[in-house]
């Protein structure tokens, strides 16, 4: 058995299979999914599990070279916004690019996949552009 915290094979396997500059999408339970982009859905129920659990989780296997967020997210101030500014300051998340929620949208067609969470707060999601560990 694993010893990391991730346990979701699909998941997993997407990390594991990254290269450098792709792209992986954690969404809440409304971001849409485009026609052709690999969906690992974890939402089992309204909060379920909750975005920050998940990005927290993908963090602990995942090396991020940058990351995309909806300028909206400011607007709405979820409570996941206190979180990643906490990641984004101690450098988990690498450089950080904002974006209209339509151009997030637009930049979500790019991803290797898009990882639903049960997360049922607005905007909050997050594109993670993989890094190299060396």
């Amino acid at each position: 058995m694993k010893k990391t915290p991730l346990l979701n094979v699909a998941l997993s396997r997407l990390i594991a299979s990254l290269g450098h500059g792709d792209m992986v999408v954690i969404g809440d339970a409304g971001l849409p999914v485009p026609p052709g982009v690999e969906l690992i859905d974890l939402a089992l129920t309204h909060g379920v599990p909750d975005f920050v659990s998940t990005l927290k989780v993908v963090l602990s296997e995942m090396q991020v070279e940058s990351h995309a967020l909806a300028k909206e997210i400011f607007d709405r101030q979820p409570t996941a916004l206190s979180t990643l500014d906490e990641l984004n300051d101690e450098g988990s998340l690498g450089r950080r690019d904002l974006l209209s929620h339509e151009q997030f949208k637009g930049l979500s067609r790019q991803a290797r996949a898009i990882v639903r969470t049960g997360e049922c707060q607005p905007y909050c999601n997050i594109v993670l552009v993989s890094g190299v560990t060396f």
